[in-house]
């Protein structure tokens, strides 16, 4: 299977491509350059590879949550991609990624969404490999995050170098460790997007959207003045 994978939901700029299994993938700290570097990108690793796009069983791409610019970026790539292509696409959820990337069985990942609040999920690795989700993607106060259960969670993601000390408190004495610099990556969004698609959850390109979970990007000055 031949899959190619994006994401441009951080400040991080990543393109995987994965070919039944081999993975090349690069990766770049963009900030606010995302759609002037993700098509070099792509077309760079695609050449590395030999293959051109209509060879593709898929495209797979950081659905959100996380920047609001980010996934709009994100999802107007691969519909041209795609499209062009007719090449199916299928979106995987960012903080899914970041767990999947992790490499340990029970993660709660927590993407710092600016407004003093954190994107939420939690999830758990089965004995086959395969991820459920404790909580799935939300919008909240880091000092109102959901409630986990149990010990051995690993924290990851930009919200616990954002709001560490009240995520701290929140799941105290449950996390074993935080990764605050971890980042959704196109390879494991390459690695979730092949499950998706053996399980015949690819579209056509015009369904790919992005996940917001808030709609807002601002608060207004009595908003600000409130909190």
């Amino acid at each position: 299977m031949k899959i190619l994978a994006l994401d441009t939901s951080t400040e991080y700029c990543s393109v995987a491509l994965s070919i039944d299994g081999v993975l090349d993938e690069r990766e770049t700290r963009a900030g606010q350059r995302h759609s002037a570097l993700v098509l070099g990108m792509v077309d760079a690793l695609l050449r590395a590879r030999g293959v051109h796009l209509r060879e593709l069983d898929a495209i797979a791409f950081g659905e959100g949550p996380g920047s609001f610019t980010g996934l709009r970026i994100a999802c107007g790539v691969v519909q041209g991609l795609a499209f062009g292509a007719d090449v199916p696409v299928v979106g995987v959820g960012t903080l899914l990624a970041m767990a999947h990337g992790s490499g340990v069985e029970r993660v709660v990942c927590c993407l710092d969404a600016r407004m003093h609040e954190v994107y939420h999920g939690a999830y758990v690795r089965g004995a086959d490999g395969t991820w459920n989700a404790v909580h799935e993607p939300s919008v909240c106060a880091p000092a109102n995050a959901p409630r986990l259960e149990g010990a051995a969670w690993l924290g990851c993601g930009s919200g616990f170098a954002a709001y560490r000390e009240a995520l701290e408190a929140r799941y105290a004495g449950q996390l074993t460790g935080m990764e605050p610099e971890r980042f959704p990556h196109a390879r494991d969004i390459a690695a979730l997007g092949a499950v998706r698609v053996d399980a015949g959850l690819a579209a056509s390109a015009e369904h790919a959207a992005p996940l917001y979970i808030r709609d807002k990007v601002a608060l207004t000055s009595d908003e600000r003045a409130a909190r």
